[in-house]
């Protein structure tokens, strides 16, 4: 069971009106905003950081079409979906927490690249974040689609965990994130040590279509909606669900959905403090080992955010041991996201992308489940299970 499909969305609308910056505010840096010709112009201010001329207005789910030129010596971006705040903030990524400062613009920037060899226009970076997200290193077609100097057409399509891309027609980015679900639109003028130079944008246009949101698919006060099966224990605290299981007991446990789901995002905070377990999907009640299916790796000390096909193919993604050791929190709270759509699945620890399927062939619904694994001293805490669906 998906989340279904949100409101009728909107006609393409107009996002700026041609003759003045209504509607726009400008954030960051000192960079200067003007509008000519029917073109937002920005123009870079030297000894000042990225400057971001911003809408007012936040979006969620939206196609935003627009056309862009910059000078070939400078480097620009489109921010969607981003924030900006009067106070300092945390982000948790993988070990580290990251300190956004005031007034710092943060989000998901779609590259406008002046460097020829990269070619990494359209790609999607976490401005004042993570980083890179979804460089084009790999999509030489679309890095060759860019037109240095010259005007250049971007479309770009959020909806739900999905981002996706094109420039001058051809598709460049495919992610799928979903860190944040909303936020305003933002036109960069990078810091440069050249004065003057320019970037334009025109025809921006965008057409909303909804939002997404995180509902409660555990309430933390009963087990409504969950059953155990198998071997170990589980009990509720303060919102908080706690899994034991002993060595001696052979046979596996799972607290496992009563509904059925086919495409979903969804996410989880876990603390494993010993034991293997796992948080399942797409599974039946059967075999073995008690389910069926697909289960994003949990456990105490290694293979984190792995895929592992139980009763089929065993590991399908299997990390290496220091690459878990850059996502995942030994002993602490950890945030596992999972999105499962048709035949790509992609998880996600602490913000990280840690596994990633294309077009795999393995089934396409079933339950949820959470593991304790058999033979194993195993103790686990979850809390703030939840999944992405659209607002009505």
């Amino acid at each position: 069971m998906s989340g279904g499909s949100g409101p009728a969305a909107e006609e393409f609308r107009p996002l700026f009106d041609g003759q003045t910056l209504q509607g726009w505010v400008q954030r960051g840096g000192k960079a200067k905003y003007s509008v000519e010709d029917g073109c937002i112009v920005g123009r870079t201010v030297l000894n000042t950081p990225n400057s971001f001329l911003c809408t007012e207005k936040t979006f969620g789910d939206f196609v935003l079409e627009l056309e862009v030129r910059a000078d070939p010596r400078l480097n620009s971006g489109i921010q969607i979906r981003s924030e900006c705040f009067d106070h300092p903030t945390e982000v948790v990524f993988g070990r580290e927490t990251l300190r956004i400062p005031a007034g710092r613009v943060h989000g998901y920037q779609v590259e406008v690249d002046h460097n020829r060899n990269r070619r990494w226009s359209g790609g999607i970076y976490d401005e004042g974040r993570r980083a890179w997200l979804q460089p084009l290193t790999d999509k030489p077609r679309a890095g060759a689609a860019f037109r240095f100097g010259d005007w250049n057409h971007y479309r770009i399509e959020c909806r739900g965990d999905s981002i996706r891309t094109w420039v001058n027609g051809v598709p460049a980015a495919d992610l799928i994130d979903s860190m944040t679900l909303s936020g305003f639109i933002g036109l960069q003028v990078h810091a440069s040590t050249e004065a003057g130079l320019e970037v334009r944008w025109r025809n921006l246009r965008i057409r909303e279509l909804g939002r997404h949101r995180w509902e409660p698919l555990w309430d933390g006060r009963t087990f409504n909606g969950w059953r155990p099966i198998g071997q170990g224990r589980w009990t509720i605290e303060d919102g908080v669900l706690h899994g034991t299981h002993s060595r001696d007991q052979a046979e596996y446990g799972h607290l496992i959905t009563e509904r059925r789901f086919t495409n979903f995002t969804a996410r989880l905070k876990f603390k494993a403090l010993k034991g293997n377990s796992g948080f399942y999907f797409r599974v039946e009640p059967t075999g073995f080992s008690g389910v069926t299916g697909f289960q994003a790796e949990i456990d105490a000390e290694k293979d984190v955010g792995g895929l592992y096909e139980t009763n089929g193919r065993a590991w399908v993604v299997q990390p290496k041991p220091e690459d878990v050791q850059k996502w995942f929190r030994p002993g602490d709270w950890n945030t596992l996201t999972v999105s499962a759509h048709e035949g790509r699945i992609v998880v996600h620890v602490n913000g990280y992308k840690t596994a990633e399927l294309m077009d795999d062939p393995g089934r396409r619904e079933g339950h949820l489940a959470l593991q304790l694994h058999g033979g194993q001293d195993c103790d686990l805490f979850f809390k703030d299970i939840e999944w992405l669906v659209p607002v009505p």
